[in-house]
C-alpha cells in the first residue's frame, strides 16, 4: 500500500515495515563493520541525487527482488553515506531476513537522518519488539507518534505489544483502553477491529 510516498505492508503478515521512496536527501549495541553516517568525514563525496534516484529504484522492486534492491541501496550509501531513505529501506530488508542487528542499526540511522518522520521510529520499535525487549519497542511506538499523532498502524502496533508484555497491567491501563476503543473503531481492517473488540471485552468481563 503506497501513502504519501511510502509503500506499506499489512502488520500481520511480516511484521510490515515501512519503506521509503522519498524524494528528500544510538546504535544497537555495538557498531557493525560499516561505516556510520555520524563518523564520515564532513570531507566524503556525496552525491545525493544519485543516492535519490538508486533508492527509488530499489524501492520499486524491493519485495519481488530484495538481492538487487540491497545492492542498489549499498551503491546509494556509497553516493551519499547520509541519505536516510536508504538506509531505512536497507533495515527492511534485513528486518525481512531475520538479521535484527542490522536491521536496528539501519533503522537507528535513519530516525537519526529522517528526525521529522515517524517511520524509522515504527520500524526500529518493531525490530525491538521481535527481540523482546518490550519496554524499549513501546517507547519508541510512543516517539512515532509524537511525530505522526494517531497514526492507526502504529496505535495498533504499540497496543498489541503492551499486551504481549504485560497482560495483567496493561489490561487495566487507561491508556491501553483508550486505545482499544479507537482500533475498534477506526482499525485499519476488520481483523483489527475485531481484535481489538475481543481484547475490550476480556478487559470487562463482558
Amino acid at each position: 500500500m503506497k501513502r504519501n510516498g511510502f509503500v506499506t505492508t499489512s502488520w500481520n503478515a511480516v511484521w510490515a515495515a515501512v519503506v521509503l521512496s522519498l524524494l528528500i536527501g544510538a546504535g544497537w549495541g555495538c557498531a557493525s563493520g560499516g561505516r556510520s553516517p555520524y563518523t564520515a568525514s564532513a570531507d566524503s563525496p556525496r552525491n545525493p541525487l544519485e543516492a535519490q534516484r538508486l533508492t527509488q529504484e530499489a524501492a520499486a522492486i524491493l519485495e519481488s527482488n530484495p538481492d538487487k534492491a540491497e545492492r542498489l541501496l549499498r551503491e546509494a550509501l556509497a553516493a551519499d553515506l547520509f541519505h536516510g531513505p536508504a538506509h531505512n529501506n536497507l533495515g527492511v530488508i534485513h528486518l525481512s531476513r531475520g538479521e535484527l542487528y542490522s536491521a536496528a542499526q539501519e533503522f537507528e540511522w535513519a530516525r537519526q537522518l529522517l528526525p521529522g518522520l515517524a517511520d524509522p521510529r515504527f520500524n526500529l520499535a518493531m525490530t525491538l519488539e521481535r527481540v523482546g525487549r518490550f519496554d524499549d519497542a513501546i517507547d519508541e511506538y510512543r516517539s512515532a507518534l509524537e511525530v505522526y499523532p494517531g497514526h492507526v498502524q502504529t496505535v495498533q502496533a504499540m497496543t498489541r505489544c503492551q499486551l504481549r508484555h504485560d497482560a495483567a497491567n496493561a489490561a487495566e491501563d487507561v491508556e491501553v483502553a483508550g486505545n482499544l476503543r479507537e482500533i475498534a473503531l477506526r482499525g485499519e481492517s476488520e481483523e483489527w477491529r475485531e481484535w481489538a473488540r475481543r481484547q475490550l471485552a476480556v478487559s470487562t468481563g463482558s
